[in-house]
C-alpha cells in the first residue's frame, strides 16, 4: 500500500469512526434514558440531526427504539468499509458480506463503548465519587443498564460494589464471541482491523 492509500484509509477510518461513535452513543443514550439536556447529549443530537431527521421521516421508531439511528450507523459503517476497501485496492466485495461485517463492527463498537464507560465509572468512583461533571454523570447513566442486572444478582457486600467485575467479565465474553463471529463471517485480519480495530 502506497503512502496516499495509507493516508486516504486513515482519513476515512478516523472521520467515519468518530461520526459512527457519535451516532452509536446517541442511540445508547436514548436507550438508557440518559439526560437529554446534558451538554454531551446535546452535542450528539446536534451532530447527528442533519442526517437523522430526514431518515426518521422514512423510518419510525419501534417501542421507543430509534431504528433510524441504527440504520444510519449501519449505512455509515457500510460506506466506510467499501470506501476503505476501494482505496486499498480490493476487488469487488459482496454487499451482503459488507452488511454482515457492518453489523459485527457495530456490535464491537457498542461493547467497546460500554467497556470504557464502565472503566471510567469505576475509576471515578475511587477518585471523584461525588463529582457532578457532566461527562461523568452521563457515563454513569449510560452504563447503568449494563450494571443493573449484576447489582440485582449480587448480595450486599457491606457497601462494596463488586458488580463491575462481573460486568467486565460479561463484556469480555461478548468481545470474544464477536471476534469468533467475525472469523465465521469471513472477515480477513485486514478487514477486521478496518472494521473493529483489532
Amino acid at each position: 500500500m502506497g503512502p496516499m492509500q495509507e493516508i486516504g484509509t486513515l482519513l476515512i477510518q478516523t472521520v467515519g469512526s468518530l461520526y459512527l461513535f457519535i451516532i452509536v452513543l446517541r442511540f445508547l443514550l436514548q436507550l438508557a434514558r440518559a439526560d437529554f439536556y446534558n451538554p454531551i447529549s446535546q452535542f450528539a443530537v446536534k451532530a447527528t440531526n442533519p442526517l437523522l431527521i430526514p431518515l426518521r421521516r422514512m423510518i419510525p421508531g419501534v417501542f421507543g427504539i430509534d431504528i433510524a439511528s441504527l440504520v444510519l450507523a449501519l449505512a455509515l459503517q457500510f460506506v466506510v468499509i467499501e470506501v476503505s476497501a476501494m482505496i486499498i485496492g480490493y476487488a469487488f466485495i459482496n454487499p451482503l458480506s459488507v452488511v454482515v461485517w457492518s453489523l459485527i463492527g457495530l456490535l464491537s463498537m457498542t461493547t467497546t463503548i460500554f467497556f470504557w464507560g464502565l472503566l471510567v465509572v469505576v475509576i471515578s468512583s475511587w477518585i471523584a465519587p461525588h463529582s457532578n461533571n457532566p461527562a461523568l454523570l452521563l457515563t454513569r447513566q449510560l452504563v447503568e443498564p449494563v450494571m443493573a442486572p449484576f447489582r440485582k444478582l449480587m448480595p450486599d457486600m457491606g457497601g462494596i460494589d463488586i458488580s463491575p467485575i462481573f460486568a467486565f467479565l460479561a463484556l469480555n465474553v461478548v468481545q470474544v464471541l464477536i471476534k469468533h463471529l467475525a472469523g465465521a463471517a469471513g472477515m480477513s485480519p485486514a478487514v477486521r482491523s478496518l472494521v473493529m480495530g483489532i
